[in-house]
């Protein structure tokens, strides 16, 4: 967190708390037959389990891809053959610098995970269809992955 000195266009001085955030990358797992493979994790903000596309922070002087294949197979047990760049957004640049890199991942075969200590992630597949209808039953919350979903749908 950081407290920013800032002059408004009407010269006003103001303050702006933001976050840093490192940034992060969001991937969408399509098997070969067009479905989608979504995490359930527990996210302690929300205080319930969320169903998300795979996502993780950038570490240090990683290349965006590289991070996009390693976050997959760590959190779903998939290994992309092809990755594909989309685009980048801010989530929400009204306290945060955090930027998340959306990657689509195409014919991934099965390895196994290799979550964190401290992760807890079960992967699942749905067709592309029941995702998109799991937002509109409010069973999907998460932003990146309403994203990712309308991505999958689109891009099929």
């Amino acid at each position: 967190m950081r407290d920013d000195e800032v002059e408004l266009a009407n010269g006003v001085i103001s303050h702006r708390e933001i976050c840093e955030h490192p940034g992060a990358v969001c991937v969408i797992p399509i098997t070969s037959d067009g479905r989608i493979v979504l995490i359930r994790q527990f996210r302690k903000p929300a205080e319930e389990v969320l169903i998300e596309i795979p996502a993780g922070l950038i570490n240090k002087e990683e290349k965006l891809e590289n991070a996009a294949i390693r976050e997959l197979e760590e959190e779903t047990g998939y290994k992309a053959s092809k990755i594909e760049f989309v685009f980048s957004i801010f989530m929400s640049p009204g306290y945060s610098t955090e930027k998340l890199h959306f990657f689509i991942a195409r014919d991934i075969i099965k390895t196994k995970t290799g979550q964190d200590f401290d992760e807890h992630i079960e992967a699942e597949i749905f067709s592309i269809d029941d995702a998109f209808q799991m937002i509109k039953d409010g069973k999907i919350k998460d932003s990146k992955t309403i994203i990712g979903v309308y991505l999958a749908k689109e891009k099929k």
